[in-house]
């Protein structure tokens, strides 16, 4: 065998001996082997099961965190997929990553388009969601006087760079508001189209907000869109592995998502999606060759970055096949209606999310009359040890964000129930 065939054999031995053998993967197997033909809701709600996937983690017991919304915790089998290939890089990182990890990343690309149906040549690999958007938002040719019509609850970091582009190039931003929560899904759509102009070109809406959790209408919104000739993004970064959906669910002419949410994959990984027809039209924020200007691939051209992160994202994607998406959809569910059915009748307390399935799953928002949502924070730390996320939305409201994971425990939430219904009085 000549050194070429040598180090290709044992990178693979190296990236995939551990995984079936670990003690995490067993012990989510067995608890999957336990709910065998059980309903999603059945095991929603089964917390003997749900303490096995608890236990497929590295976790402080004696701290509560409910903030998966900003980011999770990656399961031991992922997180060991990250030192195996740590230390793959650091046996000769000039050659050993140009020979096994680089071509890897393919690999990486097509199980993440499988799981959002879409062609793995319409899907980038980035960083996180911030960049994955703002490569559209910089790239998308504009002209002076051009509407971008979004909202004030999307990311302050998405509202930055088009504020950015109002600057630098004339065009013009719009952002609509609504209730929290709102009337209807109806209301919403008819919210974002009450701001179309003549002039508008850009639609960028949250396929669910950070702030309450709220998801919208995307596809009707996206196919109306499309018909009056606007390019469409969604900022997907709270949806894609927290619930089941395809591309062709949304619609939209680009989407874009973190890994290390709802996918628990290592920190430092996200994806965009760009809808095949309009690769061509974007500039990548970082120059590409103009061979390149109809591939995907150029909006990855961002210089020397930790591949050994990157291709341990299928690792995570297994671990979230074993437990199934349905089924985790279901859970973070059940998870969110506990503890807002503990606190809704609690004086003093708002639910600011809807109980609708269809408009929430596992990020839910809460605010209190007698304290602010930062100083509600802070005490939930310091009395509690419960970790939330305060979000604020300057001139409409402010709240507490709650998100639980597959890892969050029934005892958790309801510590939580406890703690609000204590500090209402």
């Amino acid at each position: 065998m000549d050194r070429r065939n040598f180090v290709v054999s044992a990178g693979a031995a190296l990236g995939s001996l551990p995984l079936p053998f670990s003690e995490p993967w067993r012990t989510v197997q067995a608890a999957n082997r336990r709910v065998q033909g059980w309903s999603h809701e059945a095991v929603a709600d089964d917390e003997a099961y749900w303490l096995r996937i608890r236990q497929a983690y590295s976790l402080d017991a004696n701290h509560v965190n409910l903030n998966s919304g900003s980011v999770s915790p990656a399961p031991r089998v992922v997180s060991d997929a990250m030192d195996r290939y740590w230390t793959v890089t650091n046996m000769s990182p000039s050659y050993y990553v140009d020979e096994l990890l680089y071509p890897e990343v393919e690999h990486v690309r097509r199980r993440l388009a499988g799981m959002l149906g879409c062609d793995p040549n319409t899907l980038a690999l980035t960083r996180n969601t911030s960049e994955s958007l703002q490569i559209v938002q910089m790239g998308l040719p504009l002209n002076r006087g051009d509407e971008i019509v979004s909202t004030t609850q999307d990311y302050p970091r998405m509202i930055t760079a088009w504020q950015q582009r109002e600057r630098r190039d004339g065009v013009v931003l719009k952002l609509v508001r609504f209730p929290v929560p709102p009337p209807s899904m109806d209301d919403l759509y008819q919210r974002v189209f009450a701001a179309v102009t003549p002039r508008t070109k850009v639609i960028h809406i949250c396929h669910m907000t950070y702030t309450t959790g709220q998801i919208f209408p995307v596809k009707r919104i996206c196919d109306e869109a499309r018909r009056r000739g606007i390019f469409t993004i969604v900022d997907g970064g709270h949806t894609f592995a927290h619930f089941p959906f395809t591309i062709d669910d949304l619609g939209c002419d680009a989407y874009g998502s973190s890994l290390h949410k709802w996918l628990c994959a290592p920190v430092g990984n996200g994806l965009l999606y760009v809808r095949k027809e309009a690769i061509p039209r974007i500039w990548p924020l970082l120059a590409a060759p103009a061979a390149q200007d109809h591939d995907i691939r150029k909006f990855e051209a961002i210089g020397t970055y930790p591949v050994s992160l990157r291709v341990a994202v299928s690792d995570a994607i297994t671990f979230h096949e074993e437990i199934g998406g349905a089924r985790k959809a279901a859970r973070l569910q059940w998870l969110r209606e506990r503890w807002m059915d503990g606190v809704a009748t609690t004086r003093g307390v708002q639910l600011l999310t809807p109980r609708d399935p269809s408009q929430a799953c596992a990020l839910g928002a809460m605010r209190m009359d007698a304290l602010g949502a930062q100083a509600l924070t802070e005490t939930l730390q310091k009395r509690w040890g419960i970790h939330v996320r305060p979000r604020f939305v300057d001139g409409e409201f402010e709240c507490i964000r709650v998100t639980p994971n597959v890892f969050t425990a029934l005892h958790e939430i309801d510590l939580f129930v406890q703690a609000i219904r204590t500090l209402a009085g």
